[in-house]
């Protein structure tokens, strides 16, 4: 009889660890993103969304999901709102269980960090502000290199292409904000080590509709490159600017210089004087990954081309998806702790040329530290410069038009 019992109840334990196995395999791999989709810069947003969107759709229809469970990405709209981005960020970390974040922007990541190291819940933001990872970094990532990483690149690709045997003289052109302020100390310190002169830093806030003042200011200042770290729109302003006072020079601006809208509204004034450091793939390359992402356009039809917003959207949901599946591989479950786990394993991860390879170490959380300069067309196309480069360890190689 004993044995009899024994034998039932090992049934009936089985049936229930099999079963409860498998509501586990089923259950969806929960991903909150906090964008602004309708505040100031949205466009960037709302193409980030919508690059987020097709990717986890592509790998839930196409892939079958991870390890058999699909994606479940809830976007919500803090309108570039810090307090909107917190109130969002605790109720994903404590009422909606979720198992990876995608916060916005530098202010949201940087006043979300305390909450997401709290509840350790993964994080990438979309804003490569460097700040966002200064200790503890824990929990908190970036998809690329940071605006450090510009403003080298930048720099370093104005000492090759500047002749003369005078220093070049370089103004920078920001918002008084913390994204503005991102490339001063960098900027600065690249400078001072590479013989480039920082002739003035013209700050200004978000609100202003003219600068010709700023620019008048570093004309008369000798710049012969303006270094830009502002939002499309106020590219626009700029460019209108320096041609009211008559000031040809070229710009240059971080990989956030670009989004769907600003081509309409370039027409006529980006001409062949704009430039910025893009890190990820172009059409032109050809790559796998961006393959792929024209795969989605076709598919999906909510891009009919390349943007450089939808693309960093697409990119964080691959990096998303490759730490999903490590973590199941490495660790047999899928959840805040080990999606963190397995991201900090992460070496030279390759993501079909669509971004640079990616590495995460335990005290290194940027991604990657590679650049490439590439030149804006008013057809919404851009042409590689330069190859891709680390600045100060590869010498930039200068690429025919």
């Amino acid at each position: 009889m004993k044995r009899g019992f024994h034998l039932v109840m090992a049934f009936f334990l089985v049936c229930f660890l099999g079963l409860g196995m498998e509501a586990w395999a089923g259950k969806p791999i929960k991903v909150g993103a906090i964008i602004n989709l309708t505040g100031p810069a949205s466009t960037w947003g709302q193409f980030h969304a919508k690059g987020l969107k097709d990717y986890f759709r592509y790998v839930n229809e196409v892939k079958g999901g991870v390890a058999g469970r699909t994606i479940d990405l809830k976007v919500v709209d803090h309108a570039y709102k810090v307090p909107e981005a917190l109130k969002y960020v605790k109720k994903f970390c404590t009422q909606d269980k979720v198992d990876m974040l995608a916060t916005w922007d530098a202010g949201s990541g940087i006043q979300a960090k305390p909450l997401i190291q709290r509840y350790k819940v993964p994080d990438i933001n979309f804003s490569t502000y460097q700040g966002i990872l200064k200790p503890p970094l824990d929990y908190m990532y970036l998809p690329f290199g940071s605006y450090i990483l510009d403003s080298y690149a930048v720099l370093e690709y104005i000492r090759t292409i500047h002749t003369g045997s005078a220093p070049p003289k370089v103004g920078l052109l920001t918002y008084n904000n913390a994204y503005g302020k991102s490339i001063h100390g960098p900027s600065k310190e690249y400078a001072a080590k590479h013989n480039i002169q920082i002739v003035g830093i013209e700050e200004f806030p978000t609100k202003t509709v003219d600068l010709t003042t700023e620019l008048l200011r570093l004309k008369n200042a000798g710049a012969e490159y303006i270094f830009v770290q502002i939002l499309p729109a106020h590219i626009i302003t700029a460019l209108k600017s320096a041609d009211r006072i008559q000031y040809d020079v070229p710009f240059f601006g971080t990989w956030t210089s670009t989004d769907p809208d600003f081509f309409k509204l370039g027409k006529g004034l980006i001409r062949d004087r704009l430039f910025m450091q893009f890190c990820g793939g172009l059409p032109v390359d050809g790559t796998p990954g961006i393959k792929l992402m024209e795969e989605l356009w076709k598919r999906y039809k909510t891009v009919s081309r390349f943007d450089a917003s939808y693309w960093e959207g697409v990119v964080v949901a691959m990096i998303m998806e490759r730490a999903f599946q490590r973590a199941q591989e490495k660790f047999g479950k899928i959840n805040g702790e080990t999606i963190n786990q397995a991201m900090e394993t992460f070496r030279d991860e390759f993501f079909g040329g669509l971004v640079p390879n990616i590495t995460y170490t335990k005290d290194n959380h940027e991604g990657s530290f590679v650049a490439r300069i590439v030149q804006i067309h008013e057809d919404a196309t851009y042409t590689p410069l330069t190859n891709f480069f680390t600045p100060g360890k590869e010498k930039i190689l200068r690429l025919k038009k």
